[in-house]
């Protein structure tokens, strides 16, 4: 929960009477989650949400497919900055590359505006901003996104991603558990608390518009890994007023406080959103360990119940030579992992490190598509063993 929010319209109480200004009776829509026990909105409508005509679904992404069934346990590196890009909308151009039961890992580079709504009843959604922005559409209200934002997407909300003209790159994460924030930073009513990497203010909520017509019509709805059509008579972003805790919102990495200790500190430290069998880590500019014997850079480790899937935006890594931006590693459980030969102890010495990363642990083994074997680096494995060895 980010906190309660109220906007436009309303009645004084749940499930009264609001008419609108000519004597119309407003639909109420509860948008809940966790059946009727969780967090919910609740909308009203000018017209009926519900009254749709079945079409046939013209829009959507491919199923993440296991293209890697027996391969050898190892890490991987992933160059998806070598990925084609499709020139397409949105809803086209989520690419699954690494996924499990719980949350789909890909990209996405748009250069169009959605055509139609979209409404993932599967699965929330959030995106990271490595390049490019835009404006996210509900009928809450927009949600305006840059560079080095986090984009949420509830499950269920009918949405449109609107780009903005230039090169996009999005990182994509589907959570089908749901996302929500590490209970590690929460007090006992959800408050975010002060000792908190991050607070309320930090996010960007909706600006409400009121109702809006831009004359689309047809929504797609995705459920069960395929994609069912919808067409309205009327504008769905016919809201007039609404109140909840369930809503889109983004966040700016950068807004992410990190801690640096007398020693080197876990991930968990840096962990910024959490999901069903995932925590998601921002890694920013930061001043590192203090301590006059410590070693700056990351301990190897072999994280035995976690996939580790690291995300590399910019700056200089230092335990990693061979990334750049787009770059994807991807250490599975089971395997030690850390930094390249020369990288640990390097790393004495240095005060604070540039580099700007987005990281997911995962509980369950990620498997592999093929569009990120065609952009893996065969060579990665290799790469650690020190010359000469």
């Amino acid at each position: 929960m980010i906190e309660r929010l109220t906007f436009g319209t309303i009645p004084r109480k749940h499930h009264i009477q609001l008419r609108l200004p000519g004597g119309e009776l407003a639909f109420e829509e509860c948008f809940t989650q966790e059946g009727f026990e969780g967090p919910y909105t609740i909308g009203y409508h000018q017209r009926a949400p519900h009254t749709q005509r079945l079409t046939e679904a013209k829009h959507g992404w491919a199923a993440p497919v296991d293209a890697t069934e027996g391969r050898r346990l190892a890490k991987r590196h992933y160059k998806t900055q070598d990925l084609p890009r499709k020139g397409c909308a949105p809803v086209n151009a989520r690419t699954p590359l690494l996924f499990n039961a719980d949350v789909t890992l890909g990209m996405a580079f748009p250069d169009k505006p959605d055509p139609v709504y979209v409404s993932n009843a599967d699965a929330d959604e959030l995106f990271w901003i490595q390049q490019g922005g835009g404006t996210l559409r509900t009928a809450l209200g927009d949600v305006r996104f840059t560079a080095d934002d986090y984009v949420f997407v509830p499950r269920g909300l009918l949405h449109r991603l609107i780009p903005d003209a230039g090169p996009q790159s999005w990182l994509w994460m589907e959570l089908n558990g749901g996302l929500h924030l590490p209970r590690q930073w929460r007090n006992e009513v959800g408050q975010l608390r002060m000792d908190a990497p991050y607070s309320h203010r930090d996010f960007k909520r909706p600006e409400f518009k009121g109702p809006m017509d831009e004359d689309i019509r047809d929504l797609v709805v995705k459920k069960g890994q395929a994609f069912h059509g919808f067409r309205y008579r009327h504008s769905p972003l016919d809201i007039v007023g609404w109140d909840g805790t369930v809503y889109p919102w983004a966040f700016p990495i950068l807004n992410f406080q990190p801690r640096a200790g007398l020693v080197h500190l876990p991930p968990t430290w840096h962990g910024t959103f959490a999901a069903r069998g995932a925590l998601i880590c921002s890694f920013v500019p930061r001043v590192v360990d203090f301590h006059p014997e410590a070693i700056p850079c990351p301990y190897p480790h072999a994280s035995i119940d976690c996939d580790e899937f690291l995300f590399y935006a910019r700056g200089n890594f230092t335990s990693r030579r061979g990334v750049g931006p787009g770059s994807v590693s991807h250490h599975p459980a089971g395997v030690q992992h850390g930094p390249h030969p020369g990288a640990y102890e390097g790393s004495i010495g240095h005060s604070r490190t540039d580099e700007l990363a987005v990281m997911m642990d995962s509980t369950l083994p990620l498997k592999t598509t093929a569009t990120a074997l065609s952009v893996e680096d065969p060579g990665y494995q290799d790469s650690f063993v020190p010359p000469g060895d």
